[in-house]
């Protein structure tokens, strides 16, 4: 079975991509999804990277991307059986990997926003913010406001009506990131800044700051003091987060000791504190894209 785009969004809906996100992070937790952090191949120009991953019993599978300078390349997701080793389908495009960040990032939501979040401010518009979004009514049944922030002005109205369909809040355009920020319960920073756009002392002393964006030492769209305030910090992959080169910006603050699974959350092996600040670092769970096309083809076999 073939898929491209047009199948994703027509098959693929936020609950369902949430939920098998939620059952994804927590196999991997359990030791029956396998997900190493993703390998290269160097291809001077560019690279063809993949991330690979097995559910033991069920299948294996891989996707891969590339960095050429010919852009945009098409992403491609493979799923095997595991026991045949046959392949089950193959997906082609974006909207797969994009979907499957926006639904792990609902499941991180659903496990560290404060309770009763009614109020999220989206930094940046491309097209990750845009299926954070559209995740996010399966997990925020108390939205009441998305505040929507980038540079271009014309991004910003433009994101603003395409998310508006997505959620039955408000959306409110705002020009600085202090003003989108301030008061809100949940901050999903997804923007490609290698500089800091994040104040500290802007957010509440209760919120989930979920970061898609750069995090590498001298290249994130966040300070170190962001970790050095956060009472949580999580990640969906911890390989992934220990593989980067350059090292992950937490290498040096106290938040590395820190550092745990959002699978360990769920299962109840560290809890989310009353008071204070969560940050999870989205890195990408290896396998989840295959796991996510696996899923979509039992519903249409």
């Amino acid at each position: 079975m073939i898929l491209d785009d047009d199948d994703v969004r027509a098959r693929l809906d936020a609950a369902s991509a949430v939920a098998w996100m939620a059952e994804a992070v927590d196999a991997h937790h359990r030791g029956e999804l396998v997900s190493p952090p993703r390998v290269t191949a160097d291809l001077d120009e560019g690279r063809l990277l993949f991330t690979t991953g097995r559910w033991r019993g069920r299948w294996y599978g891989y996707r891969s991307y590339d960095s050429l300078p010919a852009q945009p390349g098409s992403q491609v997701v493979v799923v095997h059986d595991d026991a045949t080793g046959a392949v089950r389908a193959v997906a082609i495009g974006t909207e797969l990997g994009r979907r499957r960040t926006g639904a792990i990032g609902s499941v991180a939501v659903e496990a560290m926003a404060p309770p009763r979040s009614s109020v999220v401010a989206v930094i940046g518009t491309g097209a990750q913010a845009y299926t954070q979004v559209w995740a996010l009514g399966a997990v925020l049944p108390d939205l009441v406001e998305l505040r929507v922030c980038s540079r271009d002005s014309a991004h910003r109205a433009a994101f603003v009506e395409a998310v508006r369909p997505l959620t039955g809040a408000a959306v409110r355009d705002c020009d600085s990131v202090r003003a989108a920020v301030e008061g809100a319960d949940v901050v999903i920073l997804a923007t490609s800044s290698p500089t800091p756009i994040l104040d500290v002392a802007w957010l509440r002393p209760t919120c989930l700051v979920a970061t898609l964006g750069p995090k590498q030492r001298g290249r994130a769209e966040f300070g170190p003091d962001l970790a050095d305030a956060a009472a949580l910090v999580i990640t969906d992959s911890p390989a992934q987060i220990d593989a980067y080169d350059p090292p992950n910006v937490l290498v040096g603050t106290r938040a590395t000791s820190r550092l745990v699974s959002l699978g360990a959350l769920r299962a109840g092996v560290v809890a989310r504190p009353a008071d204070g600040i969560a940050v999870f670092f989205s890195v990408g769970l290896a396998g989840t894209e295959a796991h996510l096309l696996y899923r979509v083809i039992e519903l249409l076999a």
